[in-house]
This record gives C-alpha cells, structure tokens and sequence, in this order.
C-alpha cells in the first residue's frame, strides 16, 4: 500500500516529462498508449517527446512562450503535451467541444504563438484566428485528412514535424515553474485560464493515481472523461504513464456504445467517467456482462454520483466506483471514497497529503457534524494563480487553502456529502436546501431520466423548489404522483413545490446542467 504521508517531494530542478521518461526507461517494449490507430511503447513515446520537444524550439519557441492544444484524445495529444514540458514551454490545453468565439478568446488571452490542432478541429481554429487578437506564428496539424489547409500562417504537418527534430534533453525548468494550463470552465463569466506547475503533475500522481487508485504496470486504464479536463489529464496520462500502466484513448464522444467497445476489445483495468456517463450506460440495452469485461474498479467525478446508480453498476459488475471530487484548480480529486470503503450518496474523506474544511458565512470552521458549510482545501496541487486576472486569484487562492466554491456537510464518522455550488444553494424557510439532493430523489423514481432543481419565487416573494424533469422515453407520471414520491423520501421542506416536465435540461458541452439557464427562463 502506498501511503503518501511519505512521498517525497521532486527536487527543486524538476521537469515532468523527464520525470517520465527517466521513469519508464526499462519498459521500452512496453505498450504505453492504444488508440484509434494504433499503440505506442514507452520507447516510442520517449522518441517522440524528445524530437516534437527540439521541433518545437526549432520553431522559434522559447521558454515559458505558450502553445494551443486543441486535439483530439490520440498518442499525438500526449506526445504534444510532455514534449512542450519537455522543451520548457507551456501547453495550453483546451476543450475540444467549444465555439470558435471561445477559442478567439483563449488565442487573445494567451498569446499562443504556435497552435498544435487535429485535422478535424482545423475549421474551428480557423474561424477563431480570423476573430482573434491572435499572436500564432505557426500551427501545427495532426492526423490531417488530405492536404494541408492553408491558413495566414504557415502550416506544419505533425508527423513530419516529429521526425524532424533530434532527441536531446530536456529544458533544466524548476518544480514551482509555470508548466501548463487549463482554463477552468467558466460558468461564471468568462475562462479563467488556471495556471499549473511542473511538480503539480508529481503530486496529484503520488498522492491520488498511487495512494486511491491504487495503480501498478499491470493496470490498463481508460477515461471517457477526455485529456483536456483536469479529471482526464490525471487519469489517462499522469497516473498511469507514473507506474508504467497502459493507457487506452478515444477521439470520439464517450457514448455509452464507443465506451462498451473499449470495454470488450481493450479489457481495461481502471475506467474513469462522470455520474451521467455511468447512468447512460446502465440504461443501455447492450451493456455489457461481468463476464466480457477486466473491470476492477472505477471512478467517478465532476457531479456527485447518485447512490443509486453506484449500487446498481457494483451490483452489475462487480466492482465499485470510487465517486471523488476534484477542480481545475486543485488538479485533480482531493475528497474521495476509496477502494473498499466506498459509501454510496458521499464522496468520501480527504484524500492524504489533502486537509479539507468547512466553513460557515462568517468564515468559521464548522467542527461540529451534519452542518452545511463552503469546503476549502489545502495541498501541494495547487495552482499558481489564474492569468491576468488578480481579484480572481486572491478570492480563490487564499494563502495555503483554495475555496472551491462547493457546499458540502461531514457526517459523524468523517465522509463528506455535497450540498450543491455556492450559487446553486437554495434557502427555503431560511433553511438551506440542497438542489442536488433533491434531484438526486427525483431521478430515484423509475420513470424519470434526468431532474434539475432550481429556487423559483412564490406569490409571497418566497423562495420555494422547483424540479425540471426529464420522463424516461414512454412513460408518463403527474405532478401529484412525482411530489408524493418526493415526500416519501425528503424532509417536508425540501419537496419540490413545482414540477415541470420537458423534452430536455440544457448542459455545458462537457454535460454539466446549466442551472442558472433554468433560473433566466424563470425570471424572463
């Protein structure tokens, strides 16, 4: 077992993708990445970051001078990313599924001066550079289909670009060096672009990839949750890529059909999803037996993941998810359940190397239990700050703790239950009410799909709940009937006092619910 309170720091000269290379150096011939079209050793792997690393230089690139990475999940994603840590510059990593206004932004904000993008992803780039303030000398563009397209800058091909650098060594970059970053997703005005470290990569794979997941050589992992996210970039490179595991990737959207076909055909070890993801493929008819699949555990995050669905995927495979909490910010989970102390409806304890606490309105630490409080971490993953953006920074990096911007109660033995955001708590007779909570006993009732719950103001001026429900494909419930199941299984207080069926709930890109869109309906 591996336990953190004796990890040691990496020294003060510390560069992450040496730190894997040096790692892997005796797995040569081992498969460190499979994906849609084909796999790559850890030889390979170490080739290749070392040549893009000296090809990126060779560009004109010079220490600490970002790079857009908008790329599919593939070998050439991870490549990309440790050969820009490898060279001392900084990856900007960025989700696949936004507009090109957004990317607009992020090439303005950033000042990217070389963009490494998949073909698939060219015309949106394309887009956003003509509406950008942009300052790209070059794009790099992987697995193109066809010729090169032609851009105001000039256009490299990735493979070619590869095999024309040399290996060598890497940059001499510090551990508290800004090495990459992550725009965190901005449901509240716009990106912030998070900031991160060499050494930060270290400590999330230390302290959650070895010390909860538990991983080893002969794990074999695959995320749905995609490279780009915080959650994913653990998952699919750090973790396993630190213990000489094998990683499977996929370019395409984690439906519950592309997931199964990993599942069969790769037999990973580890899978990594979201609470809807797992709903999703519970639901699915083609789900596959126990007996087709290597599973020996999973883990969930980026919502809280309703008891129900946990027990009944154990109950099916076998194996528990472990649910957790992360955030851009911190980098990864810090609040977990753990392999066999899994309890269902929480996300469990500090993970260690972590310290949590709750605190009141007036910035109090709540001690005693089942009290509602904003949770606040303390861990060396940390981020810097957020770029250009100081007021940010300081309310959300205070000192040693970060505030998460979640609510959350600990009961009496220790494990944590989410209590919704800061801005998506309800009170309801002055009594705070959990919008989660709510929808978590909606989607209980056999016939409902999906819920959001939002606060709606009565004839009074008072707060009262109101649940958007999504029914299951034929079936049919009335409001009467879905209100009496509510009051079977919540305090009084909390049942929601209006129920609204619709077609579907609107969702970020990344399938989070937007409350606050249900909450403008309401006021329009």
């Amino acid at each position: 077992m591996h336990h953190p309170d004796t990890v040691t720091p990496p020294p003060a000269r510390f560069n992450f993708a040496r730190h894997l290379i040096d790692t892997n150096a005796q797995r040569r011939d081992k498969t460190a990445l499979i994906d849609d079209v084909g796999r790559l050793r850890y030889g390979q792997l170490a080739e290749q970051v070392e040549r893009l690393s000296s090809a990126l230089r060779d560009l004109g690139l010079q220490r600490e001078d970002r790079v857009l990475l908008l790329m599919q999940d593939g070998s050439d994603w991870v490549v990309s990313f440790l050969a820009a840590l490898h060279a001392g510059v900084v990856p900007v990593a960025v989700n696949t599924l936004l507009t090109p206004k957004d990317y607009a932004y992020m090439l303005t904000d950033c000042r990217a001066q070389v963009a490494l993008v998949s073909g698939t992803l060219v015309p949106a780039l394309s887009a956003a550079m003509a509406d950008a303030a942009h300052e790209l000398r070059h794009v790099v563009v992987s697995r193109a289909s066809g010729a090169l397209p032609a851009l105001n800058v000039p256009v490299r091909d990735w493979a070619t670009l590869v095999a024309s650098g040399v290996r060598g060594q890497a940059a001499d970059t510090h551990a508290d060096e800004a090495a990459f970053w992550l725009y965190s997703s901005g449901s509240t005005g716009a990106p912030k672009g998070t900031v991160h470290s060499q050494a930060n990569l270290y400590w999330t794979a230390e302290l959650y990839g070895k010390g909860v997941l538990q991983l080893t050589e002969n794990d074999r992992v695959f995320s749905a949750a995609k490279l780009f996210f915080a959650y994913g970039l653990g998952n699919a490179l750090t973790f396993p890529l630190s213990v000489g595991a094998s990683v499977v990737l996929m370019a395409e959207r984690p439906t519950p059909q592309a997931v199964f076909a990993r599942l069969r055909a790769h037999q990973p070890t580890v899978f990594c999803g979201a609470p809807t993801g797992y709903g999703g493929m519970l639901a699915n008819p083609d789900l596959p037996a126990k007996s087709e699949v290597a599973l020996r555990l999973c883990s969930s995050a980026g919502e809280a993941l309703p008891r129900d669905i946990g027990e009944r995927w154990t109950a099916h495979f076998g194996c528990q998810i472990i649910d957790g909490i992360g955030s851009t910010e911190m980098l990864h989970i810090f609040l977990s359940n753990r392999p066999g102390d899994v309890r269902y409806g929480t996300t469990g304890k500090p993970v260690s190397g972590y310290e949590v606490q709750l605190r009141d309105e007036q910035g109090q630490v709540i001690t005693e239990a089942d009290q509602i409080g904003d949770l606040y971490i303390q861990g060396p993953s940390a981020a810097l700050m957020y770029w250009n953006n100081r007021a940010k920074t300081r309310d959300t990096f205070q000192g040693a703790w970060t505030k998460s911007g979640d609510k959350y109660s600990r009961d009496a033995d220790g494990y944590y239950t989410y209590a919704g955001r800061n801005d998506d708590m309800l009170k309801v007779s002055g009594i705070y009410v959990s919008p989660f909570e709510v929808e978590a006993t909606l989607v209980k009732h056999t016939a409902v799909l999906e819920a959001a719950v939002i606060g709606t103001t009565d004839s009074d001026g008072l707060t009262k709940t109101k649940a958007f429900v999504v029914l299951k494909p034929g079936q049919a419930l009335s409001e009467d009937d879905l209100k009496s199941f509510c009051k079977e299984h919540l305090a009084p207080y909390k049942y929601p006092r209006f129920i609204e069926f619709v077609g579907e709930l609107p969702k970020t890109a990344t399938g989070k619910i937007q409350r606050f869109k249900l909450r403008e309906l309401e006021t329009a």
